[in-house]
Parts: C-alpha cells; sequence; structure tokens
C-alpha cells in the first residue's frame, strides 16, 4: 500500500492539540459512524452524537465498537438534527460539525440560515486536501462539491478560503493558481477571463494570505517542466499548492481522476461558515478519514 505522507504529517501536527468538540449529525449507518469514532480514537475530535439512538446504536453494534461515554441527542429528523448540531456551537459546545448519514442539503440548509445558522461574510465553498503518491505537497483542489457554477464574486470567496486553509495546514506562502484551458484571457472561454482578474484582485490586496496566478492550465500550474518548456512564469507557474477550478464539474473530475488512476487521498472540509465542516464519503479509507478530522482541528485552531 502507497504511504501517504503528507496526510501522516497533518496528523502528527494535529495530535498535540485538544480534541475538537465536534458534532457528528446523524451517524446512523457503519461508514458514517466509522469517520467520527477514528477521529475520537486517535484524540482528534471529541464527537456529540446528533440523530437516532437507535439508527446509532445499530451502526455501532454493526461495528461492534464500544460509544459508551459519548453523548448521543436523540433526534431522528435529519434537518432538526442538522439544527440542533447548529444550535450546539451557538452554545459553545461544539467547534465543528462532520456530516453523517444524511444529505449534504439538508446540513447546508440549517448553516445557511440567516436567523440562528452559522454564516459568516464568505461564501460556504469546500476543499479537497489531496495527498497524491510522487508530489512532493498537498494539492488543494476548490471548489469540486459546493459551488456548481460559482461567478467571479463566488470565485474570490473560494480562492480566500483556501488559501487561508493552506496557511493553517502549514503552508508559509501558499500558492494559488486559477485554471482554465489556457495561460492567457480568451474572450471566448470565460474561465481563462475571470482567472486574470481574480489574479489581479490578489495584486491589489483584495486576496491575500498568498501568491495567485492566472489563468493556467494544469500542466503549467503544477509542472515546472511544463512551465519551462512553454516559457511560462510568474509566482506559482509549476509549483501550485492550490488550484482554483472553474466549476464543480471540473473539480470532481479532477478529484477522481487523481483518486483512481493515481492513488490519491482526499480529505474534505467545507469552509466559509463559523466553524468547519467535516465531509467524508463512503469510499473514504482510514487515512482519508482521519486526514479530514485533522484538517478541520489546524483550521479551527487557526481561526480561534
Amino acid at each position: 500500500m502507497t504511504d501517504h505522507i503528507h496526510f501522516a504529517r497533518l496528523a502528527e501536527v494535529a495530535r498535540p492539540l485538544p480534541p475538537l468538540p465536534t458534532a457528528v449529525v446523524a451517524p446512523e449507518s457503519a461508514d458514517a459512524l466509522m469517520g467520527a469514532l477514528l477521529g475520537r480514537d486517535h484524540t482528534l475530535i471529541d464527537p456529540i452524537f446528533v440523530g437516532s439512538a437507535a439508527k446509532i446504536n445499530a451502526a455501532a453494534t454493526e461495528l461492534g465498537a464500544d460509544i459508551t461515554g459519548i453523548e448521543i441527542i436523540d433526534i431522528a429528523d435529519h434537518a432538526s438534527a442538522a439544527a440542533r448540531a447548529v444550535a450546539l456551537v451557538h452554545e459553545g459546545r461544539a467547534g465543528a460539525l462532520m456530516k453523517g448519514h444524511l444529505h449534504t442539503d439538508d446540513l447546508l440548509r440549517a448553516i445557511l440560515k440567516r436567523e440562528g445558522g452559522l454564516r459568516t461574510d464568505r461564501r460556504l465553498s469546500h476543499v479537497f486536501a489531496m495527498d497524491v503518491p510522487g508530489h512532493d505537497r498537498l494539492l488543494f483542489i476548490t471548489d469540486g462539491a459546493i459551488n456548481i457554477a460559482p461567478d467571479l464574486a463566488c470565485k474570490v470567496s473560494i480562492a480566500q478560503n483556501a488559501l487561508d486553509l493552506a496557511v493553517a495546514l502549514g503552508v508559509a506562502e501558499p500558492k494559488l493558481a486559477v485554471l482554465s484551458a489556457v495561460e492567457a484571457p480568451n474572450p471566448a472561454i470565460p474561465s481563462s477571463v475571470e482567472a486574470a482578474e481574480i489574479a489581479a484582485m490578489a495584486e491589489r490586496g483584495e486576496i491575500t494570505g498568498g501568491s495567485v496566478q492566472g489563468p493556467l492550465a494544469m500542466d503549467l500550474a503544477i509542472s515546472a517542466h511544463a512551465a519551462a518548456v512553454k516559457g511560462v512564469d510568474g509566482p506559482v507557474a509549476g509549483q501550485a499548492d492550490i488550484v482554483l477550478v472553474p466549476g464543480l464539474e471540473a473539480g470532481n473530475i479532477l478529484f477522481k481522476a487523481l483518486t483512481y488512476l493515481a492513488g490519491a487521498k482526499a480529505a474534505g472540509v467545507v469552509l466559509g461558515a463559523a466553524v468547519p465542516v467535516i465531509l467524508t464519503s463512503r469510499s473514504d479509507d482510514e487515512h482519508a478519514r482521519l486526514a479530514s478530522c485533522a484538517v478541520a482541528v489546524l483550521a479551527a485552531a487557526h481561526s480561534a
């Protein structure tokens, strides 16, 4: 099995920090419960389960897991469970949320409520922190899960969320590539025009915390050789830590291509709310589930 050294480093950095109190919404299947218990067992999170007590206990029985001592708030309805988890944040009892066996929309709806939700002045966005075998650093992909067709203002928020996360995870001067299919603005390719505008905004100090360059094609973003051969230079070319994709479809395809063709592992987190939101997939293995918890712990510690 391929070692995922970047995820191992994240876990080591996060482990000395106090466990992050985390409201886990509807951990009512074995897969959903497993991620929370792994985080607990590695002292990354201190979970509170919010959902159907009967289903949570049945999932624990299926896993052969001992959940004695974990608080369970018995709410069968998923929308109500998500609302109660959000309330735990307002009460100071939770510093993160974790998605269990419920629709993402039910969780996001509770987070985005104007009254009693967890809105901030940022747009919500998702980041995949990818540990790609053979790559010399974590690769952050944003946004491949929340914003379907982000406009310019949304992409600015997506960029800022990702830069802040990279800093929280120990990247001193993160480099963000705004992706398109070309390396110069072309009116026929709207993403390339927006990429140039985002880079210009960063130059004016409207996006902070790292270097931003765009438009860049994927090869020019991550391969120093490709950038040199094609004569493309700049603060990010060939050495991107973060790739900002044109839309959800591109991000989803890129994430899955790296996962299934290159053996990469992905940690997932939603940013832009008052607290980080941990998203894990049923297909995630132990490395990815633990890394998602570690990412949330480090993000929360950085914003505290």
